[in-house]
């Protein structure tokens, strides 16, 4: 049997983050998270491109036109989406995931979804770079596992 592992290191990757502005106060700390992240594993500042974007429901349109570019060599969505008194949020991360995952497939690239999905606020705080971590910084090491990984196939 072979077995394919990769090295955690993000020397010579490209990298497209595109980031939700809406809850920014969120979604900063989940951008900051994963630049540090790409950065103490070895990427260059100037390998690494954001596209900030008014909402969560925006992301895969930008995903997909960064997969499509053929300038990177993986996506990282970041966002944070907040359960109200609606199914609104349910909705938008169902879409939206699905959005992610079909263009990660079309384009042969990966598209990383680092979207916190909370029921509330203090979750949400939680999963942005307090007592749960940072999916931010989370959503990067898998960016840095999946580009490594692409290229060993």
């Amino acid at each position: 049997m072979k077995e394919i592992s990769v090295k955690l290191t993000a020397e010579g990757i490209k990298f497209g983050i595109i980031v939700s502005r809406f809850n920014d106060f969120l979604t900063k700390q989940l951008m900051e998270g994963a630049k540090d992240c790409l950065i103490r594993h070895g990427a260059d500042d100037k390998n690494i491109t954001a596209a900030w974007v008014p909402g969560a429901n925006e992301t895969p349109m930008v995903a997909d036109k960064m997969a499509q570019s053929g300038k990177y060599d993986v996506v990282i969505v970041l966002g944070a989406v907040i359960q109200g008194a609606t199914k609104h949020a349910g909705l938008i991360i169902t879409q939206v995931s699905k959005s992610l995952a079909r263009t990660s497939i079309e384009r042969n690239i990966p598209v990383i979804n680092g979207l916190v999905c909370a029921d509330n606020l203090e979750q949400a705080i939680e999963r942005s770079g307090t007592k749960s971590g940072n999916k931010g910084w989370a959503a990067a090491q898998t960016a840095i596992e999946m580009a490594n990984l692409y290229k060993e196939i």
